[in-house]
């Protein structure tokens, strides 16, 4: 009986679930494409394999994968992780770590490297680096270790890392309660008109692009999200901007600027790898692709954060370099800007 539960035990750990309500704006959608569009590395086959086990259901009814999802449905799947995905492997990657006691870690994490393993992303990752440079790390109710918070890959910055489970639950709490401090440099298309601004609207999976979050103004989907903004340095057709976080939604910045018409520059994922504001000569096109080769990612930078010690009590602040990368592409903008004076603004 106990080596049936035992065996109970390790199916279940193999197997992520998902519950979802569709909105009452839900247009009939295969139910295939429609989990696609929230569970994010869902291949089709993978939901369809699972359709075939009778693991996907609609309203507690097994459905096959070609099953219309219609309003109000709630549409239930159980997946099978991939096996790679459970074996977390220690690996000697150099971190940089801005401060260290026996409580939290913070590190300041290069553009490119993914913070926990995934999809296509077994290993190379900062948890990777973190447990090999500290043993019995606490899991998050994720089972990723010491992970309070995360950026994305190609986002540079500052995370923290809690090394007890008091530490976790401690800061896990502060983040809920948005008593952090996250401030972000971001470079945008185009100039803002407002010197500083607040950006307020749900964010959710995309509808139509399962890779992309998007905007729910009126909030009948995605959950509820705010970012304030400091406008640093208009140059021509870019703006500095400091993005202050007071809730931390996945892509945040990245899908409140696209949606007030500032998509981060060289944003493949959100369309700023295109040129969207300037002109059409031909120099300026090639300028513009000088910038994305010196800056390969979006210019997004996790720059300073804040929070309460779990165990002093103190509020700490760190602040970390702005990277080369984008060092160096707003030296370039500058240049352009200097030399541009007299381009009347789009």
């Amino acid at each position: 009986m106990q080596e049936e539960q035992s065996q109970d035990l390790e199916k279940e750990e193999l197997y992520e679930h998902y519950n979802f309500v569709a909105s009452e704006g839900q247009e009939p959608l295969r139910v295939d494409k429609f989990l696609m569009n929230f569970i994010e590395n869902a291949t089709r086959n993978k939901v369809q394999q699972a359709a075939k086990a009778g693991n996907v259901l609609v309203n507690d009814v097994a459905v096959k994968s070609n099953h219309k999802v219609k309003p109000k449905d709630v549409v239930r799947v159980v997946l099978a992780y991939p096996p790679a995905e459970n074996l977390l492997v220690a690996e000697d990657i150099p971190l940089d770590i801005i401060y260290e006691d026996d409580t939290v870690i913070v590190v300041n994490k290069s553009a490119g490297m993914v913070v926990h393993p995934g999809h296509g992303n077994y290993s190379g990752t900062l948890v990777n680096g973190l447990i090999h440079h500290i043993e019995n790390l606490p899991t998050n109710s994720n089972e990723r270790p010491g992970l309070v918070h995360r950026i994305d890959k190609d986002t540079s910055g500052l995370l923290v890392v809690a090394k007890t489970e008091f530490a976790m639950a401690h800061l896990s709490k502060q983040f809920f309660d948005r008593t952090t401090e996250r401030l972000y440099y971001a470079l945008v298309w185009g100039n803002i008109d407002e010197d500083e601004g607040r950006i307020e609207g749900n964010i959710g999976r995309s509808l139509k692009n399962r890779l992309q979050m998007d905007v729910f103004p009126n909030g009948d989907f995605g959950k509820h999200a705010v970012t304030h903004f400091k406008v640093l340095e208009r140059l021509t057709y870019v703006t500095l901007v400091q993005c202050k976080l007071e809730t931390g939604r996945t892509h945040q910045i990245r899908a409140h600027f696209k949606h007030i018409g500032h998509t981060l520059f060289n944003d493949e994922r959100y369309g700023g790898d295109a040129i969207l504001k300037g002109t059409t000569f031909t120099k300026y096109k090639q300028f513009v692709n000088n910038c994305f080769k010196v800056l390969p990612r979006q210019a997004l930078h996790a720059k300073t954060l804040g929070f309460t010690h779990p165990k002093t009590g103190e509020f700490m602040q760190f602040n970390s370099d702005v990277p080369q990368d984008m060092i160096d592409c707003l030296e370039k903008w500058r240049t352009y800007s200097e030399n541009s004076k007299d381009i009347e603004l789009d």
